[in-house]
């Protein structure tokens, strides 16, 4: 059970009401922003943090940068890979993957491409990833169908290591899965003291198009498994929530976690399903971040660190949440 400490990090009369809600429900959404994933550690490249270097993050997440510069593009996205291995998953993301076992009728969107979700063994049928993975490898060329899902190697090629200085006997190196345990292994376990190429006065080399990833099938460039600026999101992941808010059965429940919810599509989703009848709770650390539509009668806003208080709201279904464990 929740401590009573943690339990004053929420309004009791909203916790309780909450709770109530929560063991009736057995449709439940959710939609997770880069909010959650901060809480691991990572940085969400948005707002005054959005600089890579001296680049706009988003000026190198569209297809232009990358014909323009696919070497600059690749450290970019190679160093965010290496960054979401080196981070572990929070207590948000086991907690929603215990629900999802718990509930077989609760899907989970993510706006989130770091991998942590999959990696706190989060059900694949009930985690729809809006904007792909960086663990996920597809050819540049569009009429080559390879694409390598959760491909934890790091880093992908020798030219995209992150430079290091000296290195250290590692104890507790991050294991996603067996793919990604197996790759630690054959490093030896070593974790290297890296060298932080996001700021702009550590030198990197300039790549070659040679040194880069390659396809295996037809030799072309590959890109990182992520919808890009200019990009149409997943056609199979809009099927699957359309169908799965289109159902005759009502959503009970809608959970807003780590994001504004301004952008569209992502941001109807919360409309759609207050539309099929959901209550909505959201967590998040900005008070003002209540999505589009705002708040209405019925509905909950937590505000605080997600890997805090998702557990705790979350507690009646899934018990209680420890830390990740790698295995």
């Amino acid at each position: 059970m929740a401590s009573a400490e943690k339990s004053l990090k929420i309004p009791k009369k909203d916790l309780e009401s909450f709770h109530e809600h929560l063991k009736r429900s057995k449709r439940i959404m959710a939609l997770l922003g880069a909010g959650i994933s901060a809480s691991s550690g990572l940085p969400t490249f948005r707002g005054a943090g959005g600089y890579w270097r001296t680049y706009n993050a988003t000026t190198l997440a569209t297809p232009g940068s990358f014909s323009e510069n696919p070497g600059l593009v690749w450290q970019f996205y190679n160093y965010r890979r290496h960054m979401a291995l080196s981070a572990k998953p929070n207590r948000a993301h086991l907690a929603l993957a215990e629900l999802a076992r718990r509930r077989p009728e609760f899907m989970t969107l993510s706006q989130n491409v770091d991998g942590l979700s999959p990696r706190a063994r989060h059900p694949e049928s009930q985690l729809k990833l809006l904007h792909g993975s960086l663990m996920d490898l597809k050819c540049w060329n569009r009429n080559c169908n390879y694409f390598d899902k959760n491909n934890f190697v790091d880093p992908i090629v020798p030219a995209l290591a992150i430079p290091s200085e000296g290195s250290t006997t590692a104890s507790d190196a991050p294991v996603a899965n067996e793919t990604l345990h197996n790759e630690l292994k054959r490093k030896a376990a070593v974790i290297r003291k890296d060298v932080d190429i996001s700021d702009a006065q550590v030198p990197i080399s300039q790549l070659k198009t040679e040194d880069l990833p390659h396809c295996p099938t037809c030799n072309d460039l590959l890109r990182p498994g992520v919808v890009w600026f200019g990009e149409a999101l997943p056609q199979d992941v809009l099927e699957d929530v359309g169908n799965f808010i289109d159902a005759p059965e009502r959503i009970d429940l809608m959970l807003v976690i780590g994001t504004s919810s301004k952008v569209h599509p992502a941001a109807g989703f919360t409309d759609q399903a207050r539309a099929r009848g959901a209550r909505v709770a959201v967590v998040n650390m900005d008070t003002k971040d209540v999505g589009a539509g705002g708040l209405r009668k019925g509905d909950w806003f937590f505000h605080g660190d997600a890997a805090e208080i998702v557990p705790e709201l979350l507690e009646p279904i899934v018990g209680d949440i420890g830390p990740f464990k790698e295995t």
